[in-house]
């Protein structure tokens, strides 16, 4: 099933000359994870607002196509219906704080919905697990570490279980060690939810293996949208969009040029090890 359907979007902010996106046609199925990448102001964030309903909603501007969330226009759809089913994480977690610790901060909206006690515990759990934040509960949510605010932030979306959860930048304020673990956590959403997962995300060697979908947001336009494998085809093509490629991918595709190899392209770089081997082994000159 087609979860969410793009239509000739245009966007342009109000007191813009231009259009931040324009003609943008995308359709995302259901429980897939769908990567948004590109260089900063290239529209990644404006297409995600506009799949949140945060445009045109929160925004004045000008509005062109259409936009459906499981077959409804997304302009049509009540703020309780799009909070309902899409949950949204920002790059700064502190915008979406509003309790004093991080417990509460994980139960607000489930109490807010009248979910029973049982229930509530049921998922608080099940967060808490999830983005490896159960030491936290009782800690105010803006005292702890930027990674770890960004976990209490994720798990305060998933709590709500919403259909399709989108991630705006969420490792572009940690540090090494904060941003694998995100990517653990987003791991973690792929393996054992079935959410559709929506992710803004500039490290293209972590966000790649995971992605069932990569969409390459380019001067206000999709350039590219395919599956990894297919995505990295061509690696001067994202190099002049601003993309560098996973260096496994790029040795690969230069095998590839080379006539050496021609199957698909490694996301990975165990993929690309083994790869390698067979084309050294394939064109060694046999021992006498």
């Amino acid at each position: 099933m087609t979860a969410v359907s793009i239509k000739d979007l245009g966007w342009k902010y109000s007191g813009r000359k231009h259009f931040a996106i324009e003609h943008v046609d995308l359709e995302i199925p259901e429980n897939s994870f769908v990567s948004v990448v590109g260089p900063n102001e290239h529209g990644k964030t404006t297409l995600v607002s506009c799949i949140k309903g945060l445009i045109p909603n929160s925004f004045h501007g000008v509005w062109r196509g259409q936009v459906e969330i499981f077959g409804q226009d997304v302009r049509k759809m009540s703020t309780e219906r799009l909070a309902a089913d899409i949950g949204f994480v920002f790059a700064d977690p502190e915008a979406q704080f509003t309790s004093m610790t991080v417990e509460e901060e994980l139960v607000f909206g489930l109490e807010n919905i009248g979910l029973p006690l049982n229930e509530i515990q049921e998922r608080l759990n099940w967060v808490c697990d999830l983005t490896m934040i159960g030491n936290l509960l009782d800690k105010s949510p803006y005292e702890i570490s930027g990674g770890q605010k960004q976990r209490v932030a994720i798990a305060s979306v998933l709590a709500m279980r919403p259909r399709i959860i989108i991630l705006d930048e969420p490792t572009s304020m940690l540090d090494p060690l904060g941003k694998d673990n995100i990517f653990q956590i987003l791991t973690n959403i792929k393996k054992d939810t079935d959410l559709l997962v929506i992710v803004v995300e500039h490290n293209i060697e972590q966000i790649a293996p995971l992605s069932d979908l990569m969409v390459l947001m380019y001067d206000g336009n999709i350039a590219k949208a395919a599956s990894p494998a297919e995505f990295f085809e061509n690696s001067d093509f994202l190099l002049q969009h601003g993309i560098i490629p996973p260096q496994a991918t790029t040795f690969v595709d230069r095998l590839k040029q080379q006539k050496l190899y021609d199957g698909t392209l490694p996301v990975g770089l165990e993929d690309a090890i083994d790869i390698t081997s067979r084309v050294l082994r394939n064109h060694s000159t046999p021992k006498n």
